[in-house]
């Protein structure tokens, strides 16, 4: 029995296989390697040894394909409702795009807050990736700090590989409201609509015309009318991609008097 990384290698009739060894982290699902396939959903907790919350955060995870190409990445939200203790749990949503089924693996790290190298650590769970679906690309709009910080209408538009669907305004919205991964955030994305904000209803006219109901999330501390043309235009320009819509409306529970207000 021999140490890599943070796991064991088990030997047994010459059949070897990788077990995780879980310190402060611990991952409900997927298991050790499982099937995967995307949207993947994640969850697990830490309870300590570096693994700790900072503002509502667990970490991030990434996922290797085989060529040890990151094909996708989220942050661990803490689902509890006080994250300031050792123990939480948390939740990822990862979206990626593989061309064949391969082995690959996710690497958990934690969210170190002080920034000390020496308080880094990650957890790797290797996993088998499924080939996926029938695929097209949406795009969706998010801000950029420098340029839409000067011009609040201004955003710019990033892909969004997805599963293959005729829904396809309701799939750009979801994206939309998912945010920038944590690669666009290193390119300089940023979103102002709030995290929790949930599509209730969309649908299009007869005359090109896009009705779409949000849950009041959405006016969640809304301040500063910069603020909220910078939400309006991520939304709008989201849809407008699409040739079929003209025009779009926008609602809050129903009411479309009063949203968005600054």
């Amino acid at each position: 029995m021999g140490i890599l990384g943070l796991g064991w290698f088990y030997s047994y009739n010459n059949l070897q296989t990788y077990i995780p060894k879980e310190n402060g982290i611990k991952i409900i699902s997927p298991v050790l390697n499982e099937e995967v396939f995307s949207p993947l959903k994640i969850s697990g907790f830490i309870n300590g040894d570096e693994w700790t919350a900072f503002e509502g955060q667990a970490g991030t995870v990434n996922l290797f394909d085989e060529n040890n190409n990151i094909i996708g990445s989220s942050i661990l939200k803490i689902t509890d409702d006080n994250w300031m203790k050792d123990f939480n749990n948390f939740e990822a949503t990862l979206d990626f795009y593989s061309d064949k089924n391969q082995n690959g693996k996710l690497i958990f790290y934690n969210e170190n807050a002080s920034g000390e190298a020496e308080r880094n650590r990650e957890f790797i769970l290797p996993v088998r990736i499924k080939k996926s679906e029938e695929t097209m690309v949406v795009k969706v709009y998010f801000a950029k700090d420098k340029i839409t910080s000067k011009n609040c209408t201004t955003v710019f538009p990033v892909d969004r590989v997805v599963e293959k669907t005729t829904a396809v305004a309701r799939v750009a919205l979801s994206e939309l409201l998912k945010g920038p991964t944590e690669q666009e955030k290193k390119s300089g994305y940023s979103t102002s609509i709030n995290p929790g904000v949930e599509i209730q209803k969309l649908f299009i006219d007869e005359n090109g015309i896009a009705w779409v109901d949000f849950n009041n999330k959405i006016n969640d501390q809304v301040g500063g009318s910069c603020m909220v043309s910078v939400i309006k235009s991520q939304i709008i320009f989201t849809l407008l991609q699409f040739p079929t819509i003209k025009n779009v409306v926008i609602s809050v529970d129903g009411k479309t008097e009063d949203v968005l207000q600054p």
